[in-house]
């Protein structure tokens, strides 16, 4: 291929690449913004990073049902890649009013540092290539670190960024070599070409399972599945409730669409690791469920006790990985089912906080009499994420057990269904510690007056009954979300 040709493909893979443009225009406008134009108009960054969001969903829309590469096939471009991405931007929008309504000052650089981590969950999304997935779980873990550390302002939360970051860093570094070791057997990155695969078969296969359980290192901690899930309660505990809403939910979209087109490009195959596949993420799934649900229990911190919640959810999301073979939709379905309850939560959490100025689960005691509205919405959340009807959670789970039994009923694989037995004993165990604080709130009486502060932000209040909302009609009416996943 000569010059002439790569740059004319180049030029005709500009057009797919437009929502990416538009965040890197933003990217540069927001940094700019907060070095020379910050000091006469103090929201600007804030209002430069939801209209680069606002213009990558809207070149979004016209890629739908259009399914294409780019980029040398390094990218792809499905409805799968064009909805993960519609969800990621939705998801960082909330969290920019999140963060601009808690964190009103001193913030001119964070919006910038949300959309780069915004443009690595995009790649992640439309990715077969390695090396650009690579490029991206860096791009969005360093964005990770300094949104975990950038408003610090005590040893915890600064405990909480290092912790972070080194581990982080640690895993990234075993992922490298493993890629390294992959490339040098196969000659090839993207995982999904028949010469990747063929190299795959015919290299030893001590060395090539070594080199794919340190790429899943990486991939391992940015899902925070176990056992790469040890750095999860310290840091969402440490941050700010803002910062943890995000780092719990948005990266894991892009990282779960990555592993999904992982195995399905695999499974199936000549390549011997494609049998073992269905082991490893059964096994991953259930210490994963098992691990997050009952470390949840013993929880007093309700932010700690979420970060449980989130490596159980974590499992879950990995199982649900099985239903994307014949059912992309319902990945897709639970996947925005997990942002809407997880935001919701956080939301949630930041008002009692803001009025309790605590996260303890105890110092909720007999204040769902005074807060009836906030507790009762909350309840609600809290139902859903059991996955108990009339909610989303319930129509996600039950349409991910469905499919996965389905795959069970067509290769009678033992993993498969002692992955839907412990999906469902976890169900139930999820429900002792989601319970605790409407029992709490409702049924407990406290032994001293009650005093909580009135401060509160209507719009984050308002944004989270929007959610609740949500939850509801969707769990009503399914088909509205499913009809248009399809």
């Amino acid at each position: 291929m000569n010059i002439n040709n790569i740059l004319d493909h180049i030029i005709d893979s500009v057009p797919f690449f437009k929502p990416e443009l538009s965040l890197m225009v933003a990217f540069v406008c927001c940094i700019f913004a907060s070095l020379f134009i910050q000091k006469y108009w103090k929201n600007i960054t804030f209002w430069i990073s939801i209209i680069g969001f606002a213009a990558a969903f809207t070149f979004l829309l016209p890629q739908l049902n259009t399914p294409s590469t780019s980029f040398f096939e390094m990218l792809v471009i499905d409805n799968m890649s064009i909805y993960a991405r519609m969800l990621i931007l939705v998801g960082t929008s909330c969290t920019a009013i999140f963060i601009q309504q808690r964190h009103p000052k001193h913030n001119g650089d964070i919006f910038s540092i949300l959309i780069g981590a915004t443009i690595g969950m995009h790649l992640l999304a439309v990715t077969t290539n390695w090396l650009v997935a690579f490029i991206a779980i860096e791009m969005v873990s360093i964005c990770s670190y300094i949104l975990v550390g950038y408003f610090a302002q005590n040893k915890v939360q600064s405990e909480a960024t290092m912790k972070y970051a080194l581990f982080g860093s640690v895993c990234a570094a075993v992922m490298l070599y493993g890629l390294s070791l992959i490339y040098g057997l196969t000659g090839n990155l993207d995982f999904t070409s028949a010469q990747h695969i063929r190299g795959l078969i015919e290299a030893p296969e001590v060395i090539i399972i070594i080199a794919l359980l340190f790429v899943f290192v990486g991939i391992g901690f940015k899902l925070s599945f176990a056992p790469f899930h040890v750095w999860s309660p310290d840091v969402y505990q440490g941050a700010p409730t803002a910062i943890t809403a995000f780092i719990s939910t948005v990266p894991k979209i892009g990282a779960i669409i990555l592993f999904a087109r992982l195995y399905k490009a695999w499974a199936g195959t000549g390549f011997y690791f494609s049998d073992l596949m269905i082991w490893f993420m059964a096994i991953a799934a259930i210490a994963t469920m098992l691990i997050g649900n009952l470390a949840a229990l013993r929880q007093t911190d309700l932010k700690r006790m979420m970060a449980y919640s989130a490596i159980g959810h974590t499992g879950f999301l990995l199982m649900a990985i099985f239903a994307y073979q014949e059912h992309t939709d319902y990945l897709l379905f639970y996947l925005v089912a997990y942002t809407v309850m997880n935001f919701a939560t956080f939301l949630f959490i930041d008002q009692i906080e803001q009025r309790t100025l605590s996260t303890e689960i105890s110092s909720f005691t007999g204040l769902g009499k005074k807060l009836p509205i906030l507790f009762t919405a909350f309840t609600i959340t809290l139902v859903s994420l059991i996955g108990l009807p009339p909610t989303i959670g319930f129509i996600g789970k039950l349409l991910v057990f469905s499919a996965v039994f389905s795959d069970y009923q067509q290769n009678e694989e033992i993993a498969v269904l002692i992955l839907l037995i412990v999906g469902a004993l976890t169900s139930v165990i999820s429900l002792f510690y989601y319970f605790k604080i409407p029992l709490y709130a409702f049924l407990r009486e406290s032994q001293q007056e009650i005093s909580y502060n009135e401060q509160r932000s209507l719009i984050l209040f308002v944004l989270a009954l929007i959610l609740v909302g949500i939850i509801l009609l969707l769990g009503l009416f399914p088909s509205l979300l499913l009809n248009a996943l399809k």
